[in-house]
């Protein structure tokens, strides 16, 4: 096996073994491990007709000491399966997602990039809706599949800041939909914005609350947040998808000595932020350089030196550093495999 770790996309990249679990008969089954890449479905399922479709983003990661570590694990099982009440799904037991995501892990050691190359290994639980509808109701089977893949930065650039497409002209979600659990139609409606930005030059988007158009809601497939006298601001709205990284950027904020408020933004108030950025498990922090809005083509200028701010800086290098084991973890985040 012959991988350059440290050029490695935010992509898939084949692995050894993949976890599955399947449920049938009211009932979840036992865990079966499986090389296949791909997964036996009936034509009606209901994940390909219904959505009935949630999946999780989580990472492990290699030490200096050569130990494995996997971050806030808890917490992706607690998000999947309030996506699974969310779109009527069984939940998964604690015990099984645990023994399915640190197997998983075990299986495929040797794709857990090494200490120091930038990269971590990427888990991608997905729980389906097997069973065969033609009505529109919920499925009787369902299949858990978890598989693994080695990732570099999700942002090419790395840690600087990236310019920013704040849209008014499409909705990721609306306040009584889906847009605070994780399940793919979130994602494929943020795809022609998504897409549109990318081909006119800018990283991700910025949406606004679909209800008003007056407040930031989610940065594209990550949460939002702004920076200013010493306090982290975070959006508060019923449609923003509970990131795990922006749940932990809070209690570092604070470890640091800031204040923290979550609290409804308006479009008004990005022009005062002394720093901001998108967060979230694929990109750790991405700091925002520049908010362009579509609409009126005006700019909200951020980073005046082309450069990450300071507080994003040492946030950004704190959550690695606990990651990695490089720095103690106080909070009980971390698991060894």
């Amino acid at each position: 096996m012959n991988i350059e770790w440290g050029n490695l996309p935010f992509g898939y990249f084949k692995t050894d073994y993949n976890i599955r679990c399947f449920y049938k008969n009211g009932q979840w089954g036992e865990l079966e491990v499986s090389s296949s890449e791909y997964i036996p479905m009936h034509m009606a399922a209901t994940a390909l007709h219904y959505g009935q479709e949630a999946f999780e983003g989580m990472k492990a990661f290699k030490g200096k000491d050569g130990r494995i570590r996997l971050f806030r694990w808890d917490e992706n099982w607690k998000r999947l399966n309030k996506s699974a009440e969310g779109i009527m799904m069984p939940e998964v037991p604690k015990d099984i997602f645990e023994k399915a995501v640190k197997e998983v892990i075990r299986l495929n050691e040797k794709f857990v990039p090494p200490y120091g190359t930038g990269a971590s290994l990427y888990l991608r639980p997905l729980l389906i809706g097997t069973g065969a509808q033609v009505g529109v109701k919920p499925a009787s089977e369902y299949c858990l599949i978890i598989f693994v893949t080695p990732v570099g930065p999700y942002f090419k650039a790395g840690f600087k800041p990236v310019k920013v497409q704040l849209v008014r002209d499409f909705d990721r979600a609306a306040p009584l939909g889906t847009g605070s659990i994780k399940v793919g139609g979130n994602y494929a409606a943020s795809l022609r914005a998504s897409e549109r930005a990318h081909a006119e030059g800018y990283s991700t988007v910025l949406f606004l609350d679909a209800k008003e158009k007056k407040y930031i809601d989610e940065a594209g497939p990550a949460n939002f947040f702004g920076i200013k006298d010493n306090t982290y601001i975070t959006p508060e709205s019923v449609s923003i998808l509970p990131s795990i990284t922006n749940m932990s950027l809070k209690v570092i904020a604070e470890d640091l000595g800031l204040k923290v408020e979550c609290r409804r933004v308006p479009v008004e108030e990005l022009n005062t932020f002394e720093e901001a950025g998108a967060c979230g498990t694929a990109a750790v922090i991405s700091p925002i350089g520049e908010i362009f809005d579509r609409s009126n083509n005006t700019s909200f200028v951020i980073s005046k030196d082309g450069n990450p701010g300071p507080i994003s800086t040492k946030m950004y290098e704190r959550l690695l550093a606990i990651q990695y084991g490089d720095y103690e973890d106080k909070h009980g985040w971390v698991d060894f495999i």
